[in-house]
């Protein structure tokens, strides 16, 4: 995994090695993120400068580090398995990044202050970033009109949101819709 865009473009990330134990951590792999990245700056606004980015279910951080390689103004990851915070911190470390890292359940995020942009890359068929967007929401951390960029294997049910546009990569289903609050 590398750093796609951007002022650390090139930058290889930690992240899990074939037959790691961790396996089960799915990275968005450079292409795809490559391609989410296109389509926010080329097709919706550029909602990247200046965010404030939240990254939800951050795993090893890519998500939000490529947004703060590309001009975001901060990041917040949400991440609670041990493996994956020590993937993040490696990879903070490894681009002298500062961000803010909440260790918890993104169900039960506690208050939060508001962000422009969110990444939502949940486990695939749990319904996990379904419960995640309440909670979130409810608890004060999606700015209005906010961007939601929302992975999974599925379409996810968007209710409370306003779907702004939707693409295929492979067996990964990227939603891109707003928080209307």
């Amino acid at each position: 995994m590398r750093i796609i865009g951007g002022k650390w473009r090139g930058r290889r990330l930690a992240s899990v090695g074939k037959g790691d134990a961790a396996a089960h951590l799915r990275p968005t792999s450079d292409r795809v993120r490559e391609s989410i990245f296109n389509l926010l700056i080329n097709g919706h606004g550029d909602p990247v400068t200046g965010a404030r980015v939240l990254d939800v279910f951050a795993g090893s951080g890519a998500l939000g580090l490529e947004a703060l390689s590309r001009g975001a103004d901060s990041l917040t990851c949400i991440e609670q398995g041990r493996k994956s915070l020590t993937l993040l911190r490696e990879n903070l470390s490894l681009l002298q990044a500062q961000a803010r890292i909440v260790s918890r359940d993104a169900r039960r995020p506690g208050p939060g202050t508001p962000h422009d942009l969110v990444f939502l890359d949940p486990p695939y068929a749990q319904g996990l970033g379904e419960k995640a967007v309440t909670a979130l929401a409810g608890e004060g951390w999606f700015a209005p009109g906010a961007m939601i960029v929302w992975e999974e294997g599925q379409a996810p049910d968007q209710s409370g949101l306003t779907p702004v546009d939707q693409r295929r990569y492979g067996e990964t289903i990227v939603t891109l819709a707003t928080w209307p609050g």
